[in-house]
């Protein structure tokens, strides 16, 4: 069948794409007879016109469109409006004209080449969707939802023998607690596993000092970034550890727990104590997080610390109090920290 409509898990999506792109052949000639289009941005003039190009030296042409069901979606069941107009397809409400397609399964059925595949790209769609309900019984249509559970144990077990290598039950324990069920995210940590592990089964103990240690870092860089007032820097860090599956009240815990301790380590700095007097008072075992503890204590003043320590707390509890969201609460900490920093530079200017 020439028309595909994949819906669901991002990552699902992209790799059921793979897929299908090799069916048109190897990279060099995929380039030449593959074309995307923003479902917001086109119009079926524009679809129709790529679909009647004819492939070169290939069987197929491929054209992709994204996310174009989403535009029709019913208002209750679209997560959030797009932005974007689309060209001649929109409403006065943002919401594309399901008039604007009523030729799409005609087109795709009377007249569209049978050289052209032709590919929907989507994320959740409801049933009810117009233009979904039109396209399913002409279109090759799979739902790919982000597995949980036990499914999300049995994807990370099948995408790891994929990689030629094994995991042990406790390993993907592990590793979906640390990184949620962001597949992308895991994906790519089960590569950096399977690279380390090499000819063994991929252990706990590989989880916690490569899974860990990373989010740990990236922790780190964002209180770096807060403190040293980069708002960019550590906005973009938050909202990648959300990304990773991080929950917001993870986040404030791990941030709030390492400004304490750096904010400890600033005390014991002012009265001489010892690299290995601090780890030891401070219950910080792994060089790695005592030298990054160290560092940062070293780079700032115990108020600017203590500030932001509360600070943090004062947006937890706003969040928890239904007072702010959390994206808002996050971009309201780093804008008020980054005003701080640019104060104490006056102060020292003067």
């Amino acid at each position: 069948m020439p028309v595909h409509l994949l819906h669901g898990d991002s990552f699902l999506v992209s790799q059921a794409l793979k897929e299908l792109q090799g069916q048109v052949g190897p990279p060099e000639v995929l380039e030449a007879n593959s074309h995307t289009l923003s479902g917001s941005r086109t119009d079926l003039a524009e679809i129709t016109t790529i679909c009647n190009a004819m492939p070169f030296l290939a069987e197929y042409r491929l054209v992709v469109v994204e996310g174009l069901l989403s535009q029709t979606e019913p208002r209750e069941g679209r997560r959030r409006p797009d932005a974007s107009a689309s060209r001649g397809t929109s409403t006065s409400s943002g919401r594309s004209s399901q008039s604007a397609w009523e030729g799409l399964p005609h087109y795709i059925e009377e007249e569209m080449p049978p050289s052209t595949l032709l590919v929907f790209l989507e994320g959740s769609l409801s049933k009810r969707n117009s233009l979904f309900q039109k396209l399913q019984p002409i279109a090759q249509v799979r739902e790919l939802p982000t597995p949980s559970g036990e499914g999300l144990a049995r994807w990370v077990r099948n995408r790891v023998a994929e990689k030629g290598a094994q995991i042990t039950p406790g390993a993907i324990r592990l590793l979906t607690q640390l990184v949620g069920g962001n597949l992308r995210t895991v994906d790519n940590e089960l590569e950096k596993l399977t690279l380390y592990a090499r000819d063994r089964a991929i252990e706990e103990g590989d989880v916690r000092l490569l899974v860990s240690q990373a989010r740990e870092a990236s922790v780190f860089s964002a209180v770096d970034a807060l403190l040293e007032g980069r708002p960019a820097v550590a906005l973009q860090l938050m909202h990648r550890l959300r990304d990773d599956g991080a929950e917001f009240p993870y986040i404030v815990a791990m941030i709030a727990r390492q400004l304490r301790l750096t904010t400890l380590a600033r005390d014991m700095i002012d009265r001489n104590h010892g690299g290995k007097d601090i780890g030891d008072r401070l219950g910080i075992s792994r060089d790695f997080v005592l030298r990054k503890t160290i560092e940062q204590a070293g780079k700032h003043s115990r108020s600017s610390l203590e500030w932001l320590y509360r600070s943090l707390l004062e947006a937890d509890l706003a969040v928890k109090q239904g007072r702010l969201e959390q994206d808002l609460a996050l971009e309201l900490l780093v804008s008020e920290s980054s005003g701080l920093v640019a104060a104490a530079g006056r102060r020292r200017q003067r």
